[in-house]
């Protein structure tokens, strides 16, 4: 068993530097960085703001599930990150290109995989897009998305390709268990009929709130 370990941990080292420093390109070097950047806590709580105050309530449901699948799948991240403690490869490993600053010293799982996949397979699984009468589902596209996300993490030399592997699955498994297992739908039902974007136009127009009329 230990020499299987130890022969996945070398695979796991030889795959790190061939996406870091064998398909090191100027472009990528540009493109990686900025892409990097949408798998962040920060980015994918706003992708899901925005669902929320733009959307139906159909999509506001999606939204709150994001939101729910996000958070689960960060706190799994956080508590894995103190248990593995796993140091980030350019933190014991020579000639790496590190791309992007990063304080955090634990890289195992990674967080931005586990939050990019963890809101996309929420939206992908339970949002439709409609399109001239026919409807699509964005699950495929979406995982497409995740999956650059993910790989942008071991090129910019912050992540092993196992760290973000794991965060992936952390992700997936965060959006099914808040989609299929632990969500009160009556819940969702509740806050997805508050409509902030509905809000801020009456604010603007100057009409009374419902509890302003009751007074």
């Amino acid at each position: 068993m230990s020499s299987l370990i130890s022969w996945i941990l070398y695979q796991n080292t030889l795959l790190f530097y061939f996406i870091n420093n064998s398909l090191n390109d100027p472009f990528l070097n540009f493109l990686m960085p900025a892409i990097t950047n949408f798998g962040s806590f920060i980015a994918m709580g706003i992708i899901c703001v925005l669902l929320y105050i733009f959307g139906g309530e159909n999509t506001r449901k999606v939204a709150l599930m994001g939101l729910a699948a996000l958070l689960l799948a960060n706190v799994a991240v956080y508590l894995l990150k103190i248990i593995v403690a796993e140091p980030r490869p350019f933190v014991v490993l020579p000639h790496v290109i590190q791309l992007v600053s990063e304080s955090e010293a634990y890289g195992f799982p990674s967080g931005h995989a586990a939050s990019s996949f963890s809101v996309m397979m929420v939206i992908g699984l339970k949002y439709r897009l409609h399109i001239k009468g026919k409807t699509y589902r964005l699950l495929y596209p979406l995982l497409a998305f995740a999956s650059l996300i993910a790989f942008s993490r071991v090129y910019i030399g912050v992540h092993y390709p196992l760290d973000v592997i794991f965060g992936a699955i952390v992700g997936i498994l965060s959006a099914l268990v808040v989609i299929y297992i632990g969500w009160d739908e009556d819940i969702v039902n509740k806050i997805s009929k508050i409509s902030i974007k509905d809000m801020i136009i009456n604010i603007i127009r100057g009409k009374p709130s419902s509890r302003d009329k009751q007074s």
